[in-house]
């Protein structure tokens, strides 16, 4: 049976729409274009992303992680490297983000190969977190079992204890990753459903774009 307030659920998408040229060929610069737009749009975490992977028994995996730099090289973000998705990256070395802005009525997709980024950059990014925050990643064994709520408390005031007057070091497990985008799609939604949507494929140095179907 089909719910029907599910399946009447709609929304009308009419807040523009998305030319070959705005692209111009430079999809990164579009991209911090379209997020500047979100964090001026009020859009609550802007830089939250779908990280999706593969298990090793080819199961689709999706959880939603922020992005915390995106330049030339590509995106980057940081997680444990033991956790399910670190491990799935060591596996594959490919992953797909999504971005969904509902506020302008806009998604970006992007595949590509994952690579660690440098040591320094991890150790740079982490000293630059809130110290609760580093904490936390020293204490939690993420994806992994635990007892209960009680262990996690637990861990945590160990690693106080153990870092007690003194900086906390990041963990080895602990860093980021780089996804080094192949293809990058952006959408826009228009009426009708008739959404535009621009495909930006790389090649070489280039990007070849195409246009493709709602």
């Amino acid at each position: 049976m089909i719910d029907p307030e599910i399946a009447n659920l709609r929304q009308e998408y009419n807040k523009g729409g998305l030319r070959r040229s705005d692209v111009n060929h430079d999809p990164i610069a579009l991209f911090r274009l379209w997020l500047a737009d979100a964090r001026e749009a009020g859009q609550l975490e802007p830089n939250a992303m779908t990280l999706a992977t593969v298990t090793d028994t080819g199961e689709p995996a999706a959880r939603v992680v922020l992005l915390k730099n995106v330049d030339a090289g590509g995106f980057v973000f940081f997680t444990n490297y033991d956790s399910d998705k670190g491990q799935q990256i060591a596996a594959t070395g490919r992953a797909t983000l999504v971005f969904w802005w509902d506020k302008l009525e806009r998604q970006v997709r992007i595949s590509g190969a994952v690579e660690k980024v440098s040591a320094q950059d991890s150790i740079d990014y982490f000293r630059s977190r809130p110290r609760a925050s580093q904490l936390g990643a020293v204490a939690s064994p993420q994806s992994r079992l635990v007892d209960g709520r009680e262990e996690l408390e637990s861990r945590l005031m160990a690693a106080e204890a153990e870092f007690a007057g003194q900086d906390v070091s990041r963990p080895e497990h602990w860093g980021g990753y780089r996804v080094v985008p192949e293809s990058i799609e952006f959408w826009v939604g228009r009426r009708s459903r008739l959404h535009d949507r621009i495909l930006c494929t790389r090649s070489g140095d280039e990007w070849q774009l195409s246009r493709l179907g709602a």
